[in-house]
Order: C-alpha cells, then structure tokens, then sequence
C-alpha cells in the first residue's frame, strides 16, 4: 500500500499470481492495513454493484464521526475510481485524486472517514466491491455533484455520465459547505486518533 497526494487515502497493488488454471492475488491483508494506518480496518458492511459503461456513482460521504471507510476494489470490468477531499480546513481541500481499478491489476483504494468517493464504470458490466467500516445510515448520509466543475474530475471525455436522480440533485462542494454538510478536517483527523488509541488498547491502571 502507498499514500496518495490526499492524507487518510492509500492504493494498494497486490502481487498477482497467474498459471494456467487462472489468476490469484490477496486484495486485502489485514497486517500489513494496520501496520499501515495504525489501527485495524472495522468491518460493518461489505457492497457489491455492477455498473454499464458511463454509470457514475457518487460522490458519497458519511457525517464524522464515525463517518465511513471504504476499502474498495473492481473484480469484473474496469472503473475509474476518485477518492475527493471535502473536508474543510484540510490542506488539500477541494482536490481529487483517480486510480483505475480493473480485473487485470486488481489494485485496491482505501479511503478514511470523511473523504469523499465516486467511481465511473469504464466497461460494460462493471463490478466494484468495497468494505465499509460503517453500516448504511441514510440519516447521515450525504453526496457532492460528481460534475461539479470547481472539482474538475478527470472524468473520461468518450463517455457520457450516467447518475441517479439522487446523484444529480447533489449539491456542489461550495453549496455544501455554505450548508455545513461537510466534515472538517480537524474531526475526521481525531477519530482516526481515536482509532489508533482503541488499537493499542487502554493502559494498565494499578491500584
């Protein structure tokens, strides 16, 4: 696994091992995730969608804390997958970092709580799977206009988006914050502390 340009996002690209009856690969080892982050990777939720060529989903966050991680990764096809800072008084607030996902490198994104993901299915038939730290909560769910072009997302230029009616009412990263729909880089940064500290477990207190 190796770090992003945005802080609390990594990529991980596993060893693949192929021969003739067929491919296999680790795409989530969780040692090296905790040697990595400091803290395990909670598993509340596990998700599955197949998408047709041009389908765009998101952006999506989740309210911090505890907000929702995601470990995500294409097991059939082929996305574009973009992880988006939308936590404010972050240092790089407002940018976007894109990793290609595929059944060929099998690569794999993991996300903290507090950013924001998207991903656009590049061929027909796509399959993205992806475990959340955190189960659906429709309450504190929120989601940016992927199309927001204050973002500027490498979006591809020979597709044309397809989004859910959901997705299209989203509102733009500047309406959001007038809002205060967004997390601020200060928590998310604090519950990840939170994190770390349950994982090395409370101190010993003698009496």
């Amino acid at each position: 696994m190796r770090p992003l340009g945005i802080e609390g996002a990594w990529v991980d690209g596993p060893r693949v091992f192929t021969d003739r009856r067929g491919r296999f690969h680790e795409w989530f080892k969780a040692d090296r995730f905790r040697e990595l982050t400091g803290h395990p990777l909670r598993l509340e939720q596990a998700n599955c969608s197949r998408s047709g060529r041009g389908t765009l989903r998101g952006i999506h966050y989740a309210a911090v804390p505890p907000g929702q991680a995601k470990y995500v990764t294409c097991v059939s096809g082929a996305v574009l997958d973009v992880v988006v800072d939308i936590r404010t008084g972050s240092p790089t607030f407002g940018t976007c970092e894109a990793v290609r996902l595929d059944d060929r490198e099998h690569r794999a994104v993991y996300l903290s709580e507090g950013l924001g993901h998207a991903f656009m299915a590049l061929e027909e038939g796509s399959i993205v799977v992806y475990l959340c730290s955190e189960g659906y909560a429709p309450q504190r769910e929120f989601g940016i206009h992927p199309l927001d072009p204050e973002l500027a997302i490498p979006w591809p230029d020979d597709l044309t988006p397809e989004l859910s009616d959901k997705d299209a009412a989203a509102p733009t990263l500047a309406e959001a914050e007038l809002r205060g729909l967004l997390p601020t880089y200060e928590e998310c940064v604090a519950h990840r502390r939170r994190l770390r500290s349950g994982a090395q477990g409370e101190p010993c207190v003698s009496s």
